[in-house]
């Protein structure tokens, strides 16, 4: 199969029947593109997840481009992001054209109060999958914790927390390597 087709069509797929937004995409991105395909390392997978996090705009688009353009440079990054979109995009003109005929509707109110928390385990999980990749361990499980902590307790700003994990990597780095 042509590469861009097979990459839209994962994108698209993906894009299409995954509720609760990017988080919940990536496990799904990752069990397609490094552990079925193989066209990405499970270590570089994670720094493009790093990267998309840190970048402005919707996680699922950015992963989907920083992947097309890993394996077809600006093309490859238009395919899979028109993939992942794509799909979203249609649903919501649907839901547009029809909401008048169910917005009061019971069932679809239950069905959604019974999807919210598959969503939040679809979300969870990637998170326990990263930390292993990451290498979390007994020593800088900390790291996250306090990060975690600043931002949802205290409200610090998550640029701040990405800003400050930098430049202590990069002390680290220097000092301690």
């Amino acid at each position: 199969m042509n590469l861009y087709l097979e990459a839209f069509s994962i994108f698209f797929k993906i894009g299409a029947f995954t509720i609760g937004g990017g988080y919940a995409m990536v496990p799904l991105i990752e069990d397609e593109i490094v552990t079925k395909r193989r066209w990405l390392a499970k270590e570089d997978f994670i720094d493009l997840l790093a990267i998309a996090q840190s970048s402005p705009g919707i996680l699922a688009v950015n992963i989907s481009i920083f992947i097309g353009y890993r394996l077809k440079g600006v093309p490859g990054s238009i395919v899979t992001a028109l993939g992942t979109v794509l799909p979203s995009f249609l649903i919501i003109l649907a839901i547009a054209l029809f909401f008048h005929n169910f917005k009061d509707s019971v069932v679809v109110e239950r069905i959604f109060k019974g999807i919210r928390p598959a969503v939040v385990a679809l979300i969870a999980a990637p998170t326990f999958s990263m930390a292993k990749s990451a290498k979390i361990t007994k020593y800088n499980m900390w790291i996250p914790v306090v990060s975690a902590s600043l931002i949802w307790l205290l409200g610090f700003s998550p640029i701040w927390i990405i800003i400050a994990a930098g430049v202590g990597g990069f002390i680290y780095g220097k000092c301690c390597k």
